[in-house]
C-alpha cells in the first residue's frame, strides 16, 4: 500500500497559480498591451477564471515558480498585477457562487506531464 501523503500528485504539494490583474485599457496601445500580456498567459496554460483572474495548475512548487518567472518576464510597464500561490487543497476548499446559488465545484482530476 501506498500513502497519499508521499504521491507525487497530492493536495498539499500541488499548487494553483492564480494572475489578479487590472491594466488600463484607455488607448488603443494600452490596449495591445493588455491583450498580449492576457494572451501570454493563455500560452503559457493558463485559463480565464473570471475577466482579470487567471489560473493554472502545477504539480509542484518548482513548476510553479517556472511559470512565475515567466509572469514576471512578461509585466506590463503599467497597471497592477498580482500573484498567488495556493495549494491543491486550498484550491478545493473554495465556495462559488451564480448569485445567491451555490455552484458545485469539480474535483480538479490529476494531471499527466509528460517531458
Amino acid at each position: 500500500m501506498y500513502d497519499e501523503h508521499y504521491t507525487r500528485l497530492n493536495q498539499y504539494r500541488s499548487l494553483w497559480i492564480l494572475v489578479f490583474f487590472d491594466l488600463p485599457t484607455e488607448t488603443r496601445k494600452e490596449r495591445k498591451i493588455a491583450s498580449t500580456f492576457r494572451k501570454k498567459l493563455l500560452d503559457d496554460g493558463f485559463s480565464m477564471f473570471q475577466f482579470s483572474i487567471y489560473m493554472r495548475f502545477c504539480a509542484s512548487r518548482e513548476n510553479a515558480e517556472v511559470h512565475t518567472k515567466r509572469i514576471k518576464n512578461n509585466l506590463p510597464e503599467h497597471g497592477k498585477i498580482g500573484v498567488m500561490q495556493i495549494t491543491d487543497k486550498q484550491f478545493g476548499m473554495m465556495e462559488l457562487f451564480y448569485g445567491k446559488k451555490l455552484i458545485e465545484t469539480d474535483k480538479p482530476s490529476q494531471q499527466l506531464e509528460l517531458f
